[in-house]
């Protein structure tokens, strides 16, 4: 089997994702880190359709791309006009790519309702199309629109659509399933079928409407596409396109398609965090190969199985795409779980059960109360090595008070004053916020600013409140999570009370403490 090009359309099709607005130098960071992903095409934009996108052409052509080939998208001309003075041709040229793609109605349906033209002009606009960017000595893809729909609904003209394209000298024919609708056992038998009278490699761009994109990616490389269509992390317009992340891993680890090198392989999670952090939206945890929790195991028996064979609950090993297997402390745990969780944060708890058993038995009455510390892991390593004294407070508080006041037509203000001891020198602080945690916020890092200046590299990224009980009402239980992070990695760290202020506050001293034991860590490996 031929390896399969990776195509990227993140920058465009991803762009079209509800809550993603990319600028120039996010496209440009986004280009770069899909190059050294090793994808082999980047279709970087529509140039003629806004300024942006010709902004990135004229300034993409400074980088230095070392495996992808920057691509330029457009549509066939229009109806009733000519390929030579067609404008969205003529921007597709301006934007000096060696390769260009091209999208085409191949559904009968569009043709008559959306293009309102006859079924033989349409024909004419695609073959004009794609001759006239082949005679400007482009390379030219064709993305046959809606062509599984237009294959269920009209077999003939779909495949003239595609033949047209054909003899028109396109080099790849991509298949779209743009509604997203189809079934993977119809694109393989539908696939197979074109292979025996369309002679040019054929790809896939798929749609996840009915959550099969990556399932018929991966058909459709089995059926005999050589060319496969995605978006990192699945964005795209509606419930986003084919997820390429997965695809890529899928490729590689299970049908062993050398579509990227190993190496690239184990950059797959970092590529997809980068991304994800660029368009300004959180990876999802339970995203499979690269997610927070694709390799996190919570059960007791699970875990005593992994310690013992990471086959035995592990599809594959996570290292290979970059990712960590993590194993989860809860109420669920066993012995084995807490052994390891233990020495994972360097403490050796040794053969005495006591030790583990204590801790175990502490987790599952802070669980039942309230806490989560699979979801809070810094919280949960510094219990621990409370618990086990092998760990003292950077700093110990005396007193703090917020108030919150409203005065009549102007705005809520919050102010936090706090008194704490770093040793045996007091300091004391008060600190304005947008609200009452930001408040305390800026207060605690102000006392603290000249005893641990590193504080300054930390920011808040995350804050959530679950309400524990909803029966008790405004005197329920809520528990506090909070995400932090410096300029190498992010944590999260838990409160629980029947204040929400207080939850919040044992959740910003979890969030301190940890990322000040972070840096002593640090200096004591440089030291040594």
């Amino acid at each position: 089997m031929m390896k399969p090009e990776l195509y990227d359309t993140t920058l465009r099709d991803g762009a079209q994702s509800e809550g993603i607005s990319f600028s120039v130098s996010d496209k440009l960071k986004i280009c770069g880190k899909l190059d050294s992903l090793g994808i082999h095409f980047i279709e970087g934009g529509w140039p003629g359709a806004n300024p942006k996108d010709m902004e990135f052409f004229r300034k993409a052509k400074n980088l230095r791309l070392e495996n992808s080939k920057l691509v330029a998208f457009g549509s066939t001309r229009h109806a009733g006009g000519r390929a030579a003075s067609d404008k969205i041709l003529k921007g597709l040229l301006e934007a000096d790519t060696a390769v260009v793609t091209i999208f085409g109605k191949s559904w009968d349906l569009h043709v008559r309702e959306v293009l309102k033209c006859d079924l033989d002009e349409n024909l004419r606009m695609i073959s004009d199309s794609v001759g006239f960017l082949r005679s400007r000595g482009k390379v030219v893809f064709f993305d046959a629109e809606h062509f599984f729909d237009g294959y269920k609904g009209n077999k003939d003209y779909a495949i003239r659509c595609i033949k047209a394209a054909e003899s028109a000298g396109a080099e790849r024919i991509v298949l779209c399933d743009t509604n997203g609708g189809t079934m993977t056992s119809q694109v393989f038998e539908i696939i197979e079928e074109l292979r025996t009278t369309v002679k040019t490699p054929l790809g896939i761009h798929a749609h996840n409407d009915c959550e099969m994109a990556v399932a018929n990616s991966i058909a459709a490389v089995q059926a005999g596409c050589v060319h496969v269509q995605g978006t990192m992390n699945g964005y795209g317009e509606r419930c986003g396109n084919a997820n390429l992340v997965s695809i890529i891993a899928n490729l590689k680890l299970k049908m062993g398609l050398d579509c990227i090198s190993d190496l690239q392989l184990k950059t797959l999670s970092e590529a997809a965090r980068y991304v994800a952090e660029i368009c300004n939206m959180r990876l999802d945890d339970h995203q499979p190969f690269v997610g927070n929790s694709a390799f996190a195991h919570k059960a007791g028996v699970h875990v005593n199985a992994i310690l013992k064979n990471p086959k035995t609950y592990e599809h594959t090993d996570p290292h290979a795409v970059g990712n960590k297997r993590r194993l989860l402390i809860s109420e669920l745990s066993g012995r084995s779980t807490i052994l390891k969780k233990a020495e994972e944060i360097d403490i050796d708890l040794g053969k005495d059960k006591g030790k583990s058993t204590k801790i175990l038995k502490a987790l599952q009455e802070m669980e039942h109360k309230g806490y989560h510390f699979e979801s809070a892991e810094a919280s949960l390593e510094l219990l621990i090595k409370r618990m086990m004294k092998k760990f003292t407070d950077f700093f110990e508080l005396e007193d703090f008070r917020v108030i919150i006041e409203k005065r009549k037509g102007g705005k809520t203000s919050s102010e936090a004053t706090i008194k704490l001891k770093v040793g045996k020198e007091l300091e004391h602080t008060a600190s304005l916020g947008d609200g009452p945690v930001n408040a305390l916020d800026s207060a605690l890092r102000k006392a603290l600013k000249k005893f641990y200046p590193t504080l300054d590299e930390m920011h808040l990224t995350d804050y959530k409140v679950r309400v524990l009980d909803e029966k008790e009402g405004t005197a329920a239980r809520v528990r506090v999570l909070i995400q932090s992070q410096d300029k190498d990695d992010s944590w999260w760290t838990m409160g629980v009370s029947e204040n929400i202020i207080d939850a919040s506050w044992q959740a910003l001293v979890d969030s301190v403490e940890y990322k000040l034991l972070k840096d002593s860590k640090n200096q004591e490996a440089r030291r040594l």
